[in-house]
């Protein structure tokens, strides 16, 4: 395979959940290219599964898309943080659910044409109920689904959030074979 290289990376804005770069590449043939890049601090997501079967689910407003969408809860990392304690947080702060029996299911990468966002999920058994505790500008509605639910959900398009399609595919072909 031919050789890329990274001449210069410059931070054009520096957020925080993301740093927005503009990368200059060298490609194979030597032509010398700008390409965006967006660093991530990385994320954490889980899919809880109640003793009935059903998958909590949360319901919020993204920005990005102008409207709510049906996930699995998922949020960044702290630093320092363990993928693992992020996504045990992130389930009690939004479904207000917790659990000692997180087993991980997969990692993904959202993005890769421009951003190294990496989402490492977990699947959480055994869940007991408590409170959620919510960010100030989060507003989050708990629903509960089964998988074939879901699945549906998924194929009508209704479900189009990569983290959440990935996690119940991948659940259902581990778990309910």
């Amino acid at each position: 395979m031919d050789e890329f290289k990274r001449l210069n990376r410059e931070l054009v804005y520096e957020g925080s959940i993301i740093d927005f770069y503009k990368d200059t590449i060298q490609v194979p043939n030597g032509n010398v290219v700008k390409w965006d890049f967006i660093g991530h601090k990385g994320a954490a997501a889980v899919l809880p599964v109640r003793e009935d079967g059903k998958i909590l689910m949360v319901r919020q407003f993204r920005n990005a898309l102008d409207r709510y969408t049906l996930e699995i809860p998922a949020g960044g990392l702290n630093p320092g943080e363990p993928m693992i304690e992020a996504a045990a947080r992130e389930l009690q702060e939004e479904t207000g659910f917790c659990s000692d029996n997180l087993e991980f299911l997969i990692s993904i990468y959202t993005t890769v044409a421009f951003c190294n966002e990496r989402i490492e999920i977990f699947v959480a058994n055994q869940l007991k109920p408590g409170k959620q505790h919510l960010d100030e500008d989060e507003f989050i509605n708990v629903e509960a689904y089964d998988v074939e639910e879901l699945c549906q959900m998924i194929y009508e398009g209704k479900i189009e959030d990569s983290k959440t399609i990935s996690a119940i595919m991948s659940y259902k072909n581990k778990y309910l074979k």
